[in-house]
């Protein structure tokens, strides 16, 4: 049961980025493993990283055509050897394309990438910090969409998220879809965005 509710939010993964080259975002960030997700049931992990060593398989060649491309971001390390080709390869195979850029945050912690960036930071300016994040090219998101009626972060792009316009969604995750994704999108296109001025 718990591996049906995992499918079904990788089906809302595959709607919602397809609906999201539909609509003509130009860069997309989607949390797929937490590196709190490690202390769920051995079963779980296992079958989630085997779900989504699949999904890599399965979904690479469709959003190749797509001309979407791909990026993994996260703790890569520590993940099996065989996830990490498959995450090569599907980066490899999409590096040309330029419909969309897909990050997928696999392994990720908001916190983790800057304790990981500020272990190997000697000095220097915002910009100089940003270039040891693990994806420097990631744009700082204009919007986070945060589903199932939560109101927090998640532990989700911290430093990128500084001004980012927060939605909140009631839809639950494997319900979400391109409906849901275009209201987020009006939503943000109603408001006036200050970057902290007034």
């Amino acid at each position: 049961p718990v591996l049906a509710g995992h499918r079904r939010g990788a089906d809302a993964l595959k709607r919602t980025v397809r609906a999201a080259v539909a609509l003509g975002v130009g860069e997309l960030t989607v949390y797929a493993f937490s590196t709190e997700n490690w202390t769920r049931p051995r079963a779980e992990v296992d079958g989630l990283m085997s779900m989504f060593a699949d999904l890599i398989a399965s979904e690479t060649p469709e959003l190749d055509e797509e001309r979407v491309r791909m990026r993994f971001v996260g703790r890569r390390e520590q993940l099996s050897e065989e996830l990490q080709e498959r995450m090569r390869w599907a980066e490899r195979e999409t590096a040309g394309n330029e419909r969309m850029m897909l990050f997928i945050a696999f392994n990720y912690g908001g916190r983790a990438e800057i304790l990981d960036a500020a272990r190997r930071f000697e000095g220097g300016d915002e910009a100089d910090f940003r270039n040891l994040l693990y994806a420097p090219e990631m744009g700082d998101p204009d919007l986070l969409i945060r589903t199932s009626g939560e109101r927090r972060l998640s532990n989700f792009l911290l430093w990128q998220s500084a001004y980012a316009e927060l939605v909140f969604s009631e839809a639950l995750w494997p319900d979400f879809d391109r409906e849901h994704l275009a209201s987020a999108l009006e939503e943000f296109d109603a408001r006036q965005r200050r970057f902290g001025a007034r």
